[in-house]
């Protein structure tokens, strides 16, 4: 039926569209630190058998391919890519950068734990070590009164010099998960475990396949400009292409109904 052409075409429309604010994040997000892109995925939608391959075409011959129409296209999910960003120096002892797999940990209001790559971290008014958002890193770091000199290796051990002598005050840990991509972001450069993620598996970092700190500074979204504006182009073809599909359908309904 030429109508089902035309729900076709609409799948394609909105596979599109929603590819295209896919895209307009990314970009959007291109000076956010610690951001990973998005890629859209796409998934044919279910078939209309009309003549199944192999079927009897008379009493001694059978069909060498089948006859099954498609009803389109849907968008099955956003997955992240988890390419290392380039490092960008602060010379700021706070800032923090992971060279390799894993996710700092922060806590949440209402006690919840959440990861980012975003290592942006400073000194709240007590002296816990926080984001920029004000949120703990786990485990709490504590930084007395009158520190300086401080400094986090490698392995993430928090130093400072307190009264002319050298004092740990302890150790940032990094989650890394079975499957990363099932992360669930939630705004604010966060993101929440999930089953499909799998449970956060902390350790020192360097450890097990995590990453190493990198103090002074910071890791850049891993977003390519040029890249997301040649899948820009190709989505914004693709729409129109699929918006003259409509156009042709409806012409030829429009014949039918002034011919017959």
């Amino acid at each position: 039926m030429a109508n089902s052409a035309l729900h076709v075409a609409r799948t394609g429309l909105d596979a599109q569209n929603t590819r295209m604010r896919v895209i307009a994040n990314n970009l959007a997000n291109v000076n956010t630190t610690g951001f990973k892109r998005d890629r859209a995925t796409f998934e044919t939608l279910a078939y209309q058998a009309v003549t199944a391959p192999g079927a009897a075409s008379s009493a001694e011959t059978k069909y060498a391919v089948g006859l099954s129409l498609g009803s389109g296209v849907q968008m099955t999910g956003t997955a992240r890519i988890d390419t290392q960003g380039s490092f960008t120096t602060t010379s700021n002892a706070l800032d923090l950068a992971i060279e390799g797999d894993g996710y700092f940990q922060v806590t949440m209001p209402g006690g919840r734990t959440g990861f980012t790559r975003a290592g942006d971290f400073s000194r709240s008014s007590d002296g816990t070590l926080v984001t920029s958002a004000g949120l703990p890193v786990l485990p709490a770091i504590q930084i007395p009164d009158g520190a300086q000199a401080i400094s986090i290796g490698a392995d993430g051990t928090v130093s400072a010099t307190v009264e002319g002598t050298a004092t740990e005050l302890g150790r940032i840990e990094i989650a890394r998960f079975a499957n990363g991509a099932g992360l669930e972001a939630i705004g604010d450069n966060l993101l929440v475990e999930t089953s499909a993620s799998g449970a956060a598996q902390v350790g020192a970092p360097g450890s097990e396949g995590r990453g190493n700190l990198r103090s002074g500074a910071l890791e850049a979204s891993n977003v390519n400009v040029v890249e997301e504006l040649v899948d820009m182009i190709e989505t914004q073809r693709a729409y129109e292409v699929n918006s003259k599909m409509i156009a042709a359908t409806d012409e030829m309904l429009q014949y039918v109904n002034q011919q017959l």
